[in-house]
């Protein structure tokens, strides 16, 4: 019989819009011959007729309830009590439903991997009890699951120093999308920018994203077009910037659009892609830009840095932007974007990322304990460690510890 795998944290599938949802759709794709895959869904986002049973193979489970925000909790909640009663692995993607891992360790031999989605606390849409939650579930999600997932080498560097175990790093695949899609005249007609040069930015309108500082660059660059597609009303500080710069003749600001071949027509025709995120991990938004072979300009946070090898162009501030958009050159455009493809088809096809996730699965069933970061001999007594000339050991720091400034 095949192992049973249950798939917790996401809006569901179809997937429609996020990372962790396509994910999700493409693990079932890759695995499902595999793994009997279980997805719990939001009724919330599926009318009924879009309700379905099973999708690819995977039984699909809905819950009445939002995914995301505060209703996450017990969302992610509900899901992995009713994963206990049906599946033999739980795939958990977010801290949301951490509080109840322990009971699963301690009571049932449910083998838990789980994603803990960036370092989630930190960032600065979440209010200060969501924040002192998140860090708080974190903390558990780590402790108490039989594996737990980084999408990036910079988290993993990050709970290695908080938790002192080594979570494994699992990026995010892009090869679903498309490159050189041509435009018809439909298309033009409706995104007439098609035809000229432009940047881009796809991403969720939130102040971490720092939307304000791209929007503030470009509308002093009237000769340079920008193409920023999100969901401006979700929130006031979308609504405001959308009233504030939907004038600029250069600035098109683009409801979210969930086509694939609709985003990948408007991404793939661009000349240059803006990541401006300055919180999470590994960004889908930017490894798929990486894919289609766009130059990177992105915030130079440690994520986005490691997500492009360092091969990008990086700013930390408005002034920063500015200067690099002024000075880069066609032939500076040309290298990155040769490098940044050359990254994404070595590192982000979703077959390598699901077969590291199969590795994960079949590992939950012969690891005992998680790996620490520093050896055993280290925890004994200073006392015993000096008798034997080895008191040194005691003193082990991480690099990332001694040196980090963050």
């Amino acid at each position: 019989m095949k192992t049973k795998v249950a798939i917790i944290g996401t809006v569901g599938l179809p997937a429609k819009y996020g990372g962790f949802e396509t994910l999700a759709a493409h693990l079932v794709e890759e695995l499902s011959d595999q793994y009997d895959f279980t997805v719990y869904c939001s009724s919330k986002k599926y009318s009924k007729e879009e309700r379905l049973d099973s999708w690819n193979g995977a039984k699909l489970k809905y819950l009445p309830l939002d995914a995301n925000g505060v209703q996450s909790i017990p969302y992610d909640t509900l899901s992995i009590f009713h994963a206990l009663f049906t599946s033999d692995v739980l795939l958990v993607l977010g801290v949301a439903g951490a509080w109840l891992l322990p009971f699963v360790k301690l009571f049932t031999n449910k083998k838990i991997i789980i994603s803990i989605d960036g370092i989630e606390w930190k960032r600065d849409k979440w209010p200060v009890a969501a924040q002192l939650y998140l860090w708080w579930a974190e903390k558990l999600a780590v402790r108490f699951s039989h594996i737990d997932i980084s999408d990036n080498e910079s988290i993993q560097d990050y709970t290695s120093v908080r938790y002192k175990t080594i979570s494994r790093v699992i990026e995010y695949g892009a090869d679903h999308t498309r490159a050189n899609l041509v435009a018809s005249p439909d298309d033009i007609e409706i995104y007439p920018f098609l035809n000229e040069k432009y940047a881009v930015k796809v991403c969720r309108i939130e102040p971490e994203n720092n939307i304000h500082t791209v929007l503030k660059v470009f509308s002093e660059f009237p000769d340079k077009k920008l193409v920023l597609v999100g969901n401006w009303n979700n929130s006031q500080y979308g609504r405001d910037l959308k009233e504030e710069y939907c004038g600029f003749i250069n600035i098109h600001l683009l409801d979210p659009i969930y086509n694939q071949e609709k985003i990948d027509l408007i991404r793939g025709n661009a000349s240059l892609y803006i990541h401006g995120h300055s919180a999470g991990g590994t960004n889908p938004s930017l490894v798929e830009a990486m894919f289609l072979g766009l130059p990177i300009i992105s915030n130079g946070v440690s994520y986005n840095r490691t997500t492009t090898e360092h091969q990008a162009f990086y700013f930390k501030d408005q002034n920063d932007l500015k200067n690099i958009i002024s000075q880069l050159t066609d032939i500076d455009l040309e290298e990155c974007a040769l490098k940044m493809k050359k990254i994404a088809e070595r590192r982000y096809t979703w077959k390598k990322i699901a077969k590291k996730y199969s590795s994960l699965i079949e590992e939950t069933f012969i690891s005992k304990k998680k790996t620490k970061v520093y050896p055993l001999i280290s925890e004994l007594d200073r006392k015993i460690l000096d008798k034997y000339n080895v008191g040194h050991l005691k003193n082990i720091k991480l690099f990332n510890e001694l040196n980090n400034t963050n």
